[in-house]
């Protein structure tokens, strides 16, 4: 499965931003995904997951309440509506697809495809 993030820019504080990822195969609503995001120096950290159906939701304690993550398995594409963006959101987002669902869906490591990042810069 291939993966294509876009909708990632420069915004200010406050404002809002859609991520989207496009995935190739339809294959992809049967699978876990995910938006992880990396700045410099850093390890890539968690953002947001859902299952395969999009019925559950699990978010980084940095981002709850302002960023909400969904799917349309109609259009094989997973979204990151991210509110109230803060200075600190800003990283290059990746969009990451995997088998199963659980609690490891709070890290980056169960991910089996990728997509390429997109960056979001948020200025103060």
């Amino acid at each position: 499965v291939q993966l294509q993030a876009s909708g990632g820019g420069l915004v200010q504080a406050g404002d809002s931003l859609r991520l989207s990822c496009v995935a190739s195969e339809r294959t992809f609503g049967g699978l876990a995904a995910g938006w992880l995001r990396q700045v410099p120096g850093k390890e890539r950290e968690f953002v947001a997951s859902t299952n395969k159906g999009g019925g559950t939701g699990l978010y980084a304690d940095s981002v709850k309440g302002r960023f909400t993550i969904f799917r349309d398995n109609t259009k094989n594409t997973l979204y990151l509506q991210m509110n109230s963006l803060k200075p600190e959101d800003t990283a290059v987002y990746y969009c990451a697809a995997g088998i199963g669902w659980g609690p490891q869906y709070r890290t980056s490591r169960p991910y089996d495809y990728w997509g390429q990042g997109t960056q979001v810069t948020v200025s103060s």
